[in-house]
């Protein structure tokens, strides 16, 4: 069990790359102690259920033959939609396919990775979406506004998803006194959102 004054770094990148799609990437490194055999696959099944309870069931992700879509409660229609997982080693990827928060002409593109990668002392676990072109964004060349309305909507709302996630999951394994600091890292090229 972590001390009173240990803390779990969350480290964080969100940017807006060259042709206007979105780059995000939360990870942080677990002790091998409390992370155990800790998956790609059980941080997928972690997630999908912390989704449904953090948004009050508004949004409810649901596992189907053909992907995983994450529906507007009381309605047929998904917000994103996945294809299925591929899994490797240390990650599983789910391939954006549709859904109403991405541009209809881009839904081809982007993906969201779970990642959770085991070394001698840690396990780093990591949430990694890419490519992603968000329909609030516009298309290759968004304005200004639309820019700003994204940030302030949908991109913090992700980070902080995000964010809460991977805290929850090491208060869940490490106790009462799992403790986080969150600092922003740069890792890829591009404008900050």
């Amino acid at each position: 069990m972590p001390s009173k004054t240990n803390f779990l770094e969350i480290s964080c990148q969100q940017v807006m790359v060259e042709d206007a799609s979105v780059f995000s990437l939360q990870r942080a490194d677990l002790p091998a102690a409390i992370a155990g055999a800790l998956s790609a696959e059980e941080l997928l099944r972690r997630y999908l259920f912390y989704i449904r309870k953090c948004t009050l069931t508004l949004i409810r992700p649901v596992t189907l033959e053909s992907g995983i879509e994450f529906r507007l409660a009381g309605t047929g229609r998904s917000l994103i939609s996945f294809l299925p997982p591929i899994c490797d080693k240390s990650s599983l990827t789910l391939r954006i396919c549709g859904g109403f928060l991405v541009q209809p002409r881009q839904c081809d593109r982007g993906e969201l990775r779970f990642g959770a990668e085991t070394a001698a002392e840690n396990v780093r676990v990591s949430l990694q979406l890419s490519d992603f072109c968000p329909l609030i964004l516009g298309g290759g060349s968004p304005s200004r506004l639309r820019f700003w309305l994204y940030r302030f909507t949908q991109a913090t709302i992700h980070r902080l998803v995000t964010v809460r996630f991977l805290t929850l999951l090491y208060r869940e394994l490490a106790g009462p006194y799992g403790r986080v600091r969150v600092k922003n890292i740069a890792v890829h090229a591009g404008k900050p959102v």
